[in-house]
């Protein structure tokens, strides 16, 4: 393990919170930020919120809450080895997805083209606006109230027009500066944790098979090696075997990459890391790997004919679920009526957002089927 580097986020010296708050005891402020962010009730939700949305048939079994946990893991180890501080990177893995729909990409696409005429939906910007709004359980602050830090963690990108409204944290998009390398580890980590959850939970699944995967190369090598080494495996454990080889392969290369490029760099403190381009990323030959594996999974796992008819349905939901609250927005709870009376649009992207699956799912029934339901 290094020693924390003078170009690591140090929580002493934070940019701070928008409503100051006297300093955490037996805790530094990026500890105080993961623990809000475990105990908001955006966080638990993501129990019940997928990945790809396949859920009814049994296929898929990561959600946005495990793999929050698993990007936190990854993203932990990654710091450990660059020196940088684990904490806010954990905070920040923890918070990324707070924003995101039910079902997966299928309700963020849906509930963007709802919102196409009143500003569009993003659920980045949606998960920075679950931790400065709307969660509610503080007496002296709507939010969380973050430090500056993990709040642009959050936001991985924005449109110079959303940007400019967003203050400090937009900031970065408008001068072209980088965020933290915290932060940047915090991006790729997830990158490397749903591709490789993704083909674990493909195959599990059966929609992807062994045989397919064994024409890319980031996913063959590995599996090679481990059925060269143990020839009477089973099939899940030569699955999970791979998979592991996979993350480790992954984020060895990460650091190595990094690292270099840290060092080529010479950033001595977080201003210098701003002002430089993007440190973290890995080699050239492994991120046409990842790319490999990625378009693999867009064609053959993302783009399957059950996944579309599962997220077809989803995107029905979203979208019937949308216009009726726009018509009558009294069918929503008393907070989001209250939201309504001054931007009605965005408070029933809100209500919708916030909503599980089976909570999504249960909406529907409940306003469109003519069976008699329980309220």
């Amino acid at each position: 393990m290094k020693p924390l580097a003078s170009y690591a986020a140090d929580p002493a010296k934070t940019r701070g919170r928008k409503i100051q708050e006297p300093a955490p005891e037996g805790r530094n402020e990026f500890q105080r930020d993961r623990d809000r962010i475990i105990h908001s009730t955006a966080f638990r939700r993501l129990e019940y919120k997928t990945q790809v949305f396949v859920n009814h048939e049994g296929d898929l079994f990561r959600t946005r809450l495990t793999h929050s946990i698993e990007v936190a893991q990854i993203g932990r180890s990654i710091a450990r080895n660059l020196g940088l501080h684990e904490d806010l990177v954990e905070a920040i893995a923890l918070a990324h997805d707070l924003g995101h729909t039910p079902f997966g990409h299928a309700g963020q696409d849906a509930l963007n083209a709802c919102m196409h005429e009143f500003g569009g939906f993003e659920h980045n910007l949606q998960s920075l606006r679950v931790v400065e709004l709307l969660e509610q359980r503080y007496a002296e602050f709507d939010g969380l109230n973050l430090t500056f830090e993990v709040r642009e963690g959050i936001l991985k990108h924005c449109s110079l027009q959303n940007a400019r409204q967003l203050g400090d944290v937009g900031e970065r998009f408008l001068d072209k500066s980088q965020p933290s390398l915290e932060a940047q580890v915090a991006n790729l980590a997830d990158e490397i944790a749903y591709n490789n959850h993704d083909v674990d939970d493909g195959l599990r699944s059966g929609l992807i098979s062994l045989n397919q995967l064994a024409a890319v190369e980031l996913f063959s090598r590995h599996l090679d090696e481990v059925r060269n080494r143990y020839p009477d495996i089973g099939e899940r454990k030569l699955v999970h075997e791979t998979v592991r080889r996979m993350i480790n392969a992954l984020v060895q290369d990460l650091c190595r990459q990094s690292g270099d490029n840290i060092a080529a760099a010479n950033p001595e403190s977080v201003d210098d890391v701003r002002r430089s381009a993007p440190l973290i990323a890995f080699s050239p030959d492994m991120q046409r790997q990842q790319r490999e594996l990625k378009q693999f999974l867009r064609a053959n796992l993302y783009r399957h004919y059950r996944v579309n008819r599962m997220s077809s349905k989803a995107q029905r939901i979203i979208r019937e679920l949308f216009a009726v609250f726009m018509e009558d927005i009294t069918l929503m709870p008393d907070e989001f009526q209250l939201r309504a009376q001054s931007d009605k649009p965005r408070a029933v992207a809100d209500y919708i957002a916030g909503m599980t699956d089976r909570y999504a799912i249960r909406e529907y029934r409940r306003l469109f089927t003519v069976e008699e339901q329980p309220l």
